[in-house]
């Protein structure tokens, strides 16, 4: 047995997909030129992936325009100017609101899956936006004849939809994105939002039966955009300590950026339940120096003094580029921070004699 490793989801661009994402919205590219580049970005990934020696795979998020927003692609009952995110460096994302229901998908990650599928036979894990983040795009004001409450019926009935797609189709883990979970202690300290967040998630999550559960997963981080964060100063035992009470079987912890991770393990520890795997974070995406191998297997094995080895795997912070526009880490530095993170982890299951 070894320690388990996996990725988190999205990866940057290579140059030439952004540049046609460019030419695509100044419309001198059609929609199928995109694709085009998009499906040969998907198969560099998933090979770039495979040198590294990782054990599952994702493709990078390389058709979405962003982790958050893709199902809502090409949905004409959206206005631009809803929700602002700040970030620590200033930079901010603004999502859309919705002005009608009801509310459908318009893009379901089962789609990327297949696509993905079609060019490895190794376990590809999908990310999918967690419901809870879907749920701030529903405005301030009541949309006339469409009440919060159906929109919130509709949007879990369409996420429990989008994650049983990605089960059927084969998915190694289906991993719901809740960046959102600090970020709501920011906006709320009171700590209702993020309540209101948990019962949203598990109301979709309580639809899978046991089996299910255990190839589900859910990855919290402060937000990783353009060497940024939204929220790694709120702290994070407000989340911990309501994090696992989420119907998943594994559980992605933003860790390596951490500026006490002891601390934050020890209240791990103290939350874990049996059943569950805890994949910590050992490599960080927004800070341009890639670790060691020697690094992470330290940072591996101070985890594992606190985690069970049965329990506990590992992962990145975040993923790499969740916007498409984010140039701000290279390829390069990405791929070589993910075979630091396969190696060192791999140094640390020796170590503990695995």
């Amino acid at each position: 047995m070894s320690i388990p490793t996996e990725p988190i989801s999205s990866l940057p661009r290579p140059r030439v997909l952004q540049t046609a994402l460019a030419k695509y919205a100044e419309g001198q590219l059609t929609g199928a030129e995109l694709a085009s580049v998009q499906a040969q970005a998907v198969t560099d990934t998933l090979d770039r992936l495979e040198a590294t020696g990782s054990p599952v795979l994702v493709d990078g998020d390389q058709a979405k325009p962003s982790s958050l927003t893709y199902p809502l692609t090409g949905d004409t009952t959206l206005k631009p100017d809803g929700v602002v995110i700040p970030y620590a460096d200033g930079h901010t994302r603004q999502l859309p609101y919705l002005t009608a229901g009801p509310f459908r998908y318009q893009v379901r990650a089962e789609t990327y899956l297949r696509d993905a599928l079609r060019h490895t036979n190794r376990p590809v894990k999908q990310a999918v936006v967690a419901p809870s983040a879907l749920s701030l795009f529903y405005p301030g004001d009541p949309i006339d004849g469409y009440s919060r409450e159906a929109f919130l019926q509709d949007l879990a009935d369409e996420a429990e939809a989008e994650i049983r797609a990605c089960l059927d189709a084969g998915a190694h883990c289906v991993q719901l994105d809740f960046t959102e979970g600090r970020l709501s202690l920011k906006l709320d300290p009171s700590g209702g939002v993020l309540d209101d967040f948990i019962a949203l998630n598990n109301e979709v999550l309580g639809r899978f039966g046991e089996k299910d559960q255990a190839r589900l997963g859910v990855h919290t981080d402060p937000g990783a955009d353009q060497e940024s964060t939204h929220s790694l100063d709120v702290d994070y035992t407000g989340l911990l300590t309501k994090l696992f009470q989420l119907r998943a079987g594994n559980f992605y912890l933003q860790l390596a950026s951490e500026p006490q991770p002891e601390r934050v393990l020890k209240i791990v520890a103290e939350q874990l339940r049996p059943g569950i795997r805890v994949f910590v974070g050992v490599t960080d995406p927004i800070d341009p120096r890639v670790e060691t191998p020697e690094e992470v297997r330290d940072r591996v094995l101070l985890a594992a003094r606190h985690i069970p080895v049965d329990q506990l795997g590992t992962c990145d912070d975040a993923g790499f580029s969740p916007w498409a526009d984010d140039i701000s880490t290279s390829r390069d530095t990405a791929f070589a921070k993910i075979e630091a993170r396969v190696r060192g982890t791999a140094l640390a299951s020796e170590a503990l004699g695995l």
